[in-house]
């Protein structure tokens, strides 16, 4: 399954859902607020930035947010929320595509750096990242903890989500660090419909090996956008990794 293939016109079409779910306020209120402050008054720049779920109230929170997106159809879907000098975009990889301009901040929210699917294009993300900060700029990238532990001896599933009409699970290749997100929606009748998506999960000390690869500094990991403590039983993390002030471009 290609990136670019699972983000066609229907997925676009179908992302999102506006006052529910990852569009809640209590969702996009603290994400917005946290990357306007690490914003410092300067450019971000949005990897993946979708549909514009996050860019879009951002902009208008005051933050001139620039993207790069893989899917023609994901941008055509923030098009009609925004027009290209208000968020332009650049069509490309997040992992080698480049903006033009410097910022202060490179953001990369909800799980999506495990869409890249090796180790080595996670790292030139990172990378990618660094070439266009500043010194001192910040990438910021939110991401969930593989949930191994709710795995019995012997099975590769674990179900992370169930409520009326939809089911999700994920099924795990521990050796190649490897998952595939199922959803399953359906109604009253016999038949569900499945989407996949796969990803390759990450580890937070793996993270931070990455970062350091690109000549990042951890700055800090919490379990939300809000700043809960980061602890052995959180389910996600929010992790801002931080150039130095004198870096050698």
């Amino acid at each position: 399954m290609r990136q670019e293939d699972i983000w066609d016109a229907e997925a676009a079409q179908s992302y999102d859902t506006p006052g529910r779910g990852m569009f809640a306020p209590e969702v996009i209120g603290p994400t917005v607020e946290r990357l306007a402050e690490l914003a410092g008054g300067g450019r971000a720049l949005e990897f993946a930035i979708g549909t514009g779920r996050v860019a879009v109230p951002l902009a208008e929170r005051g933050v001139p947010v620039t993207g790069i997106e893989l899917s023609q159809p994901m941008i055509d879907q923030l098009r009609t929320k925004a027009g290209e000098q208000a968020i332009p975009v650049v069509a490309g990889d997040m992992a080698s595509a480049t903006a033009p301009g410097e910022f202060t901040l490179v953001y990369l929210v909800y799980n999506t750096v495990a869409n890249l699917l090796t180790q080595a294009e996670q790292v030139a993300c990172f990378r990618n990242a660094a070439r266009h900060l500043r010194p001192g700029g910040r990438f910021v990238i939110e991401l969930w903890v593989p949930e191994l532990r709710k795995l019995p001896p012997g099975a590769a599933a674990t179900v992370w989500h169930h409520e009326p009409g939809y089911l999700g699970l994920d099924t795990y290749d521990v050796l190649g660090q490897q998952v595939v997100s199922h959803h399953f929606r359906f109604g009253e009748g016999r038949e569900a419909r499945v989407y996949r998506t796969p990803h390759r999960y990450i580890w937070p000390a793996e993270l931070d090996l990455m970062g350091q690869l690109a000549g990042f500094e951890l700055e800090s990991r919490h379990a939300d956008w809000s700043g809960a403590e980061f602890t052995a039983d959180s389910r996600s993390h929010v992790s801002v990794y931080r150039l130095p002030e004198a870096l050698e471009r």
